[in-house]
């Protein structure tokens, strides 16, 4: 049997299917991943330390050099994310009022679209780019949670940037490129576990997306999260290109993470008049989490093989 073969079909099949898999035992059999032991500690509740061995393995490929690189696009990227997720919101909230259009307010839009999945980016940065494109990833983790959402609405007085969740993405990577750089052989070594890691990763984070959501968010929440991946996707490879980088970064950054259904909540706590905004919200924000994790591969996956193409058509070979 061809498995590899029929899962690389698909586009980010290695990260598309097993994370399907996942969400489907989650939905319709939630307690096939309770039996306890190493196959809840791996399938289940896996994702962190995975990604923990992930993120260091990865590390080791990227070289000193590529490290200003990095810094440049992750935060253009994050900051193209800020912006483009600000301006649609407050275009619809002007428009609309408070409430938007279809249920999709500015909160719901901003919170989506603000937001990155730090791991699915790490993961598919690993898969698709390229050094500096893995080390831009701590600087996606500024956007992973209600931090960008509630400085765009006027919450300063929550809006303290978890140093923390910073930190503790950037020690495995730096274990990671300090071994790479001082020894070569151990760069070989571990630069190769990372593509391994991408499909358990993308299983465990599938068993945290309940697929009923869906049906809460309607389409509303559907339409929320193909603009998250497609037009925002659209503003962040322009800016990710025009850095210097191939694309693939501002593809991979173009999603909503999980946290982000916390952050309607966190946003009515810092203020009490938005509480029936944000109960209309939360199921948009959390159907946008499941849409962009199955679109953002597959708008990463596209861009990877464009830039392929226009590699093989500018060295004069047959597209």
């Amino acid at each position: 049997m061809k498995i590899k073969a029929s899962i690389e079909k698909i586009p980010g099949g290695m990260m598309i299917v097993p994370l399907v898999l996942g969400a489907l035992i989650n939905t319709f059999a939630p307690e096939a991943l309770q039996v306890g032991g190493f196959t809840t500690a791996l399938f289940k509740n896996g994702a962190p330390a995975l990604l923990g061995a992930f993120l260091l393995c990865m590390g080791a490929g990227i070289h000193i050099k590529a490290a200003p690189k990095s810094l440049l696009i992750g935060g253009g990227i994050t900051l193209t994310k800020f912006v483009v997720a600000v301006a649609f919101g407050f275009i619809v909230e002007k428009a609309f009022g408070a409430n938007g259009i279809w249920g999709l307010s500015s909160v719901a839009i901003i919170a989506a679209m603000s937001n990155t999945n730090g791991g699915l980016y790490a993961a598919l940065a690993g898969e698709f780019g390229q050094q500096n494109e893995v080390g831009a990833t701590p600087l996606m983790s500024l956007s992973d949670g209600p931090i960008l959402t509630m400085i765009a609405l006027g919450s300063a007085g929550m809006a303290n940037i978890p140093i923390m969740s910073i930190v503790v993405v950037i020690i495995p990577m730096l274990i990671g490129m300090l071994l790479g750089n001082l020894d070569a052989q151990m760069r070989d070594f571990l630069s190769k576990g990372g593509p391994l890691l991408i499909p358990f990763f993308a299983f465990a984070l599938g068993t945290s997306i309940d697929l009923g959501m869906l049906l809460k968010g309607g389409i509303a929440g559907i339409l929320l999260g193909v603009l998250t991946t497609l037009l925002g996707g659209f503003f962040n490879i322009k800016v990710d290109r025009l850095l210097g980088g191939t694309g693939i970064a501002g593809a991979a950054a173009s999603s909503t993470a999980g946290n982000a259904v916390a952050t309607p909540l966190a946003i009515a706590t810092a203020d009490p008049s938005l509480a029936k905004v944000v109960a209309a919200a939360t199921p948009l924000v959390a159907t946008s989490v499941i849409v962009t994790a199955i679109l953002t591969p597959m708008l990463t996956s596209w861009v990877a093989k464009r830039n392929r193409r226009t590699m093989r058509v500018e060295g004069g070979k047959v597209a």
